[in-house]
């Protein structure tokens, strides 16, 4: 997977940027369980008051607290409070916010910062409330018969016209002490949640005694804190459509540039590097192999990135919201781990054996699609199907199993996920109902543990793709990184002006590569310009090999070949074969029209070139017989012309680029006689100043070349014109005798 990094790494900018948004995204995903939270909790059920520590306080409400408070405390209250008389400037706006204040004095809170709040609010909290159960106190006889252990003294013998709170008022110092830590430890068992949420609703009350409007305060709060919500929700959407934006570019510049550097290397490929890697494999290679790192390069930027992030703020989060129920979580990731690596321990083998199942099916369809004459002329139609069928039925039955595998994932991980929400709702709903948490925290909690459980979904998906896409990311940098066998010269020359054309073969060996004897053994020979060599011998004699070394689709293993005096390995290759025409054994023409095919040649050749060489190459007559001429469309391959007229446009493509060499390897085959016999007199006539090679078969070819080289097994058995080989080489007469009459012979 890393080997590939190279090839992509102009996109780190994007990804980055990428990452920052993903980040963004996140942290705005995290946010809004903990706003949702604040919703039901301080909007609904504290009827919008966030604090015990209220704005303002009674002067009665504000001394009868500070009874219930130590010294210390006490001081730190009224340093925070500031009383406002009705004389003091400002009390008209006060006033105009608490509307039952009737021209009485009352108690601000000043300005604090966020430490000096958090400091005060417990105390003043458990003032109020001490403040309001002895309110509510003195209505119940009975509670206050229990109440006097806790304060020292019988309440039911107060004096008449005295309240429970005059009487505090009015006691000692010292016994208050003692009273007031005894209410503390009362306090200590309730809990601090409990607490608050009951210093909350007293404040609440007295807020609504000084005459605020709580309804307004609810709204005022629920609507605000509901519109951040939906600003961090906008922020996260835009964050997901730029980061699915990104990702989309980034994977498919990315896949654009693999299959360009795959085709790019596969072009440097010499004869020798093609043949480690079947056709149908390299095709694969750059489609379904490139496709499959698209598509992991998108997730790996929309969902690896992400991840991570939600998962771990989630579970911080989480924590922090409810401790208490922290097992869930922990519980709910061991489960979902050990669920994960059980199907993926049973899938990865198959994950990984998909490619090559891909890659077997494609061989099979495309050896029945080009060899589809053969199979139809030996009525191997039912054996060819039965072949795909086994193919077909090996990847089917290989995908199968692994979906059938994956299939069972999605519902246990619903099932899980459902477990865990019930988990969740009946654990909460006790801690509820004991008054250590509250309603809007368990519904946050639910929702991190959501954020969590997909969180550790997206990198199930990853696994799901990961297996294949890193068998295609080694398949695609096998091919990229293979060092092509025909390199350029480090200090490359040039050939000399003017360019002659004459090849010289000094004792040439060669063996394809792994193999361990050599298919050319001492070739030695001299082609001048305006001559005519020929190559003939039995099957499997090394005639194409010969010829196919000279633009160095192999390298010579010994010797060397020169053109013009100078060794072809010191030549760029680009400037070697621009004065090389050559026709391979397999015409090849390409999708497009006879003139498109031709101009491949030559793309800059005028019109007068065209006619010329489709003159000279015999294919005039049948171009010229066709409605649209020159512009007659060509199919893949040639296949809707037949095997003569491919092999005659293949030749005048050739004949296109003005080479000085020109090289026919087996490209009169399929023409008959009066047709190769009229082409080769046109040869003779317009190329004449070439140096000219034909390999043939047929001894009618070339009996009139300059020069003839017998080859058999590797070596040359005879050279000379067709008159002297008849006389001195056994092998060319026996192949003369076996093909033309002694008349067709003299």
């Amino acid at each position: 997977m890393f080997r590939l990094f190279p090839y992509i790494r102009k996109y780190a900018g994007w990804v980055l940027l990428a990452i920052v948004l993903l980040f963004v995204q996140a942290n705005a995903d995290l946010a809004l369980p903990d706003y949702l939270s604040r919703i039901v909790n301080i909007g609904l059920q504290q009827g919008g008051v966030e604090s015990a520590l209220p704005d303002a306080l009674r002067t009665e409400t504000y001394d009868h607290m500070l009874l219930f408070l130590t010294s210390a405390e006490q001081a730190q209250v009224q340093a925070a409070y500031t009383r406002i008389e009705p004389s003091a400037a400002g009390y008209a706006d006060i006033a105009a916010k608490y509307s039952a204040l009737n021209g009485q004095a009352l108690y601000v809170l000043q300005t604090l910062d966020a430490t000096q709040r958090e400091a005060l609010t417990p105390i003043v909290g458990r003032g109020l409330v001490t403040l309001s159960f002895l309110e509510q106190l003195q209505s119940d006889p009975e509670k206050m018969a229990a109440m006097g252990q806790v304060l020292g003294f019988d309440p039911s013998k107060l004096p008449p016209g005295m309240t429970l709170l005059d009487v505090l008022g009015k006691m000692p110092a010292e016994q208050r002490t003692g009273m007031i830590t005894a209410i503390q430890e009362q306090f200590a068992t309730l809990g601090e949640s409990m607490i608050n949420q009951m210093g909350i609703a007293v404040a609440r009350a007295e807020l609504e005694a000084l005459g605020v409007n709580m309804t307004a305060v609810q709204s005022s709060y629920i609507l605000r804190t509901g519109g951040m919500m939906l600003l961090i929700t906008l922020l996260s959407v835009t964050a997901t459509i730029l980061v699915g934006l990104i990702s989309a570019r980034v994977a498919a510049g990315a896949a654009r540039d693999l299959r360009e550097a795959v085709f790019v290397r596969v072009s440097d490929f010499a004869s020798a590097e093609i043949e480690k890697f079947s056709t149908a494999s390299l095709i694969t290679r750059a489609t379904n192999d490139v496709n499959q790192m698209q598509m992991l390069t998108m997730i790996v930027i929309r969902m690896v990135f992400y991840a991570p992030v939600i998962g771990v703020g989630g579970l911080i989060r989480a924590l922090h919201t409810a401790p208490s129920m922290g097992w869930i979580i922990g519980l709910m990731v061991v489960i979902l781990i050990s669920l994960i690596l059980g199907i993926f321990s049973v899938t990865l083998p198959r994950f990984r054996k998909i490619q090559t199942l891909i890659d077997n099916l494609n061989r099979v369809v495309r050896e029945n699609l080009s060899g589809m004459m053969v199979v139809r002329a030996f009525n191997r139609q039912s054996f060819e199907e039965q072949r795909f069928d086994r193919a077909n039925l090996d990847l089917t039955n290989n995908t199968l199993f692994v979906n059938r595998a994956m299939v069972v994932l999605m519902p246990l991980m619903t099932l899980l996920m459902s477990s865990v929400s019930l988990l969740i709702i009946w654990v909460g709903a006790h801690q509820i109902s004991q008054a250590q948490m509250q309603v809007g925290d368990m519904m946050a909690f639910m929702q991190y543990a959501m954020q969590i459980f997909f969180a550790f979904m997206f990198m199930s998906m990853m696994f799901i793709i990961l297996p294949r896409a890193s068998v295609s990311a080694n398949r695609i940098a096998d091919v990229l990184e293979v060092k092509p066998s025909i390199v350029e010269p480090e200090n490359s020359v040039r050939f000399p002006e003017p360019f002659r054309g004459e090849v010289e073969f000094d004792h040439v060996s060669f063996r394809y590569p792994d193999a361990d004897e050599n298919v050319l053994c001492n070739i030695t020979f001299t082609a001048r310009p305006g001559q005519t060599t020929a190559f003939i011998g039995t099957t499997g004699s090394g005639k194409s090999t010969i010829v196919r070394l000279i633009p160095r689709f192999y390298d010579v293993v010994e010797g060397a070949i020169r053109i013009d005096g100078i060794d072809i390995r010191q030549v760029p290759q680009h400037e070697l074969r621009a004065h090389i025409g050559y026709v391979p054994q397999r015409s090849n023409l390409f999708t497009g029209t006879i003139e498109s095919n031709l101009r491949y040649g030559d793309e800059d050749a005028t019109e007068e070139q065209l006619q010329r060489a489709a003159e000279i190459a015999q294919a005039k007559e049948f171009i010229e017989a066709s409605p649209d001429g020159m512009a007659t469309e060509i199919s893949q391959g040639g296949t809707n012309v037949s095997g003569g007229q491919r092999q005659r446009l293949a030749i005048a493509r050739a004949l296109v680029t003005g080479a000085s060499i020109y090289i026919f390897d087996d490209s009169f085959s399929a023409l008959d006689y009066r047709t190769d016999a009229a082409l080769r007199r046109a040869l003779k006539k317009y190329v004449g100043n070439s140096t000219v090679f034909i390999v043939s078969q047929r001894v009618a070819t070339i009996k009139s070349a300059d020069q003839i080289i017998v080859l058999d097994e590797g070596e040359i058995v005879g050279k000379g014109t067709h008159q002297e080989l008849m006389k001195t080489c056994d092998v060319y007469r026996d192949i003369a005798l076996s093909q033309l009459s002694q008349e067709e012979l003299a």
